[in-house]
């Protein structure tokens, strides 16, 4: 019960970070969270494990956890390192993924698409991360795999935030099926250009919903 808890609460406490709720270098106390949140402190200490591993906050000595400022020139340099870092892992395992590997890929793609024309926001949320798990899996080298997983987990509050845009559903599945069909092609280039088109859009989603919720709060 608790991960479950603690995985929702690390994704409410990251939605509220990026909206400014909580600001830069505010202290978050394990016992006004959970009152605050409607959870026991264990799920609390779990969440914010996750969120320090992000950077997105700081777990200080005798201070406890404190968010950080991730500024503009931060996110833009791991996103690129994110995109360079997937999209070499779409080439490879284009090249390299084994035909169980592909049907399983093709399989979840399948599904996802009916997540998006639900607009199953949690189910395609999830769905999303193990599309690209499956990816890292499929390049078969581990190093990269280990590299681009890390990566995500830093950038994972950033990456799901991306789905609270208007749309953003569909779009991220079509910009899946050129990934998709490229690998199932054994299309390296075409996988790699589309990997790269598809993390270069994750980042212009997110910044649209900055740029939103920015313009709310100063009406």
């Amino acid at each position: 019960m608790s991960g479950t808890a603690a995985d929702k609460l690390a994704d409410d406490l990251a939605r509220a970070i990026i909206e400014g709720v909580f600001p830069p270098g505010a202290r978050l106390d394990e016992q006004q969270l959970a009152q605050r949140y409607a959870v026991s402190r264990t799920p609390v200490r779990e969440a914010l494990r996750q969120l320090a591993t992000t950077g997105l906050i700081e777990v200080r000595p005798r201070r406890g956890a404190i968010v950080t400022q991730v500024t503009p020139a931060q996110l833009e340099e791991l996103f690129v390192a994110m995109a360079e870092l997937e999209a070499t892992c779409a080439r490879l395992a284009a090249l390299s993924m084994a035909p169980t590997e592909r049907r399983r890929l093709q399989d979840l793609h399948e599904t996802m698409g009916e997540m998006a024309a639900a607009n199953d926001v949690a189910g395609f949320t999830d769905a999303n991360q193990a599309l690209h798990t499956l990816i890292y899996a499929g390049a078969h080298n581990v190093v990269l795999a280990d590299w681009a997983a890390a990566t995500r987990r830093r950038l994972s509050p950033f990456r799901r935030a991306q789905f609270r845009v208007e749309g953003r559903l569909p779009k991220s599945h079509s910009e899946h099926d050129a990934v998709v069909r490229a690998i199932l092609q054994a299309d390296a280039h075409a996988a790699h250009a589309a990997m790269l088109h598809h993390v270069t859009r994750v980042e212009r989603s997110f910044e649209e919903l900055c740029a939103e919720s920015a313009a709310s709060a100063s009406a």
